[in-house]
């Protein structure tokens, strides 16, 4: 069954979900905004990848099945805490008739419904999980040695497999791009990526040569020393709005980044 759900407001949208007997949505702690009564809520320690989300009991193997379950969800649980994530997961199921209930992301910006049909898998940047119905398993994806040490934001992703609907956030407006529409090769901020199906080969480049005009790029063009490349056929989505942007918006504010041309390169902040 779909998720019934609904993408509603616009600097800060939230999703609000109708559940109906027999669905459970759950979502990563500190999403979850309201619900209706008649809608339960359980916090657990394991994913839906890892059996925390399925009826137990039904795994069989006696004793060496439920140590192979905890040391499954213990590995899942270590995971997430190692790329920074959090540890539990919040289930919601509804009790004696239709339920609702609403989720939202931690910063300004858009919602995403991406509908997953067990053909291909989507990767998100971190933070980017919302929701998802328990159909759907929730992973973490490293991307490995030199892409990920280059491009930061890029070593480690969420990584959605299965059938059903997931639900992601991100900051400012997003836009859905194809890279075979524009060459089959798109480059682009590493903050700006926050989702790309399973097909896309994401990897980070330098800006430009170790050379003059490769330096003037990196010093004050304020993308640093990498740009993500996304290449292939598929939907990639992108955000308008990067964290580490924001966060260098609000400490200008605050008088705290006294950041000039070169874009924070050169920072004289020093609280």
């Amino acid at each position: 069954m779909t998720l019934q759900q609904e993408i509603v407001g616009n600097a800060m949208q939230m999703a609000v979900v109708n559940l109906r007997p027999g669905q459970t949505v759950y979502c990563e702690a500190g999403k979850f905004l309201f619900k209706t009564a008649n809608v339960t809520m359980e916090t657990r320690l394991g994913g839906p990848s890892d059996g925390g989300g399925r009826a137990q009991g039904g795994g069989g193997g006696g004793m060496g099945g439920m140590l192979r379950q905890a040391m499954g969800t213990a590995m899942q649980v270590g995971q997430r805490v190692l790329a920074g994530e959090s540890a539990a997961f919040q289930y919601f199921s509804a009790q004696g008739g239709e339920g609702t209930v609403g989720f939202a992301g931690v910063l300004p910006g858009e919602m995403r419904a991406l509908e997953l049909d067990g053909t291909r898998a989507w990767f998100a940047e971190k933070d980017a999980f919302v929701a998802a119905e328990s159909t759907v398993d929730f992973g973490i994806a490293f991307q490995g040695g030199r892409t990920g040490m280059s491009g930061g934001e890029g070593f480690i992703l969420e990584k959605f497999t299965g059938h059903g609907t997931v639900i992601i956030a991100g900051a400012g407006n997003f836009i859905d791009l194809d890279p075979a529409d524009f060459g089959g090769r798109i480059e682009v901020d590493t903050g700006c990526v926050v989702a790309f199906e399973e097909g896309i080969r994401y990897g980070v480049q330098r800006v430009g040569g170790l050379n003059r005009q490769g330096i003037m790029n990196a010093v004050f063009g304020g993308e640093g020393l990498s740009l993500a490349t996304l290449e292939g056929s598929g939907r990639v989505i992108l955000q308008s709005l990067t964290i580490e942007g924001l966060a260098n918006a609000l400490r200008k504010a605050q008088g705290g980044d006294k950041q000039g041309a070169t874009g924070g390169l050169f920072s004289t902040h020093t609280g």
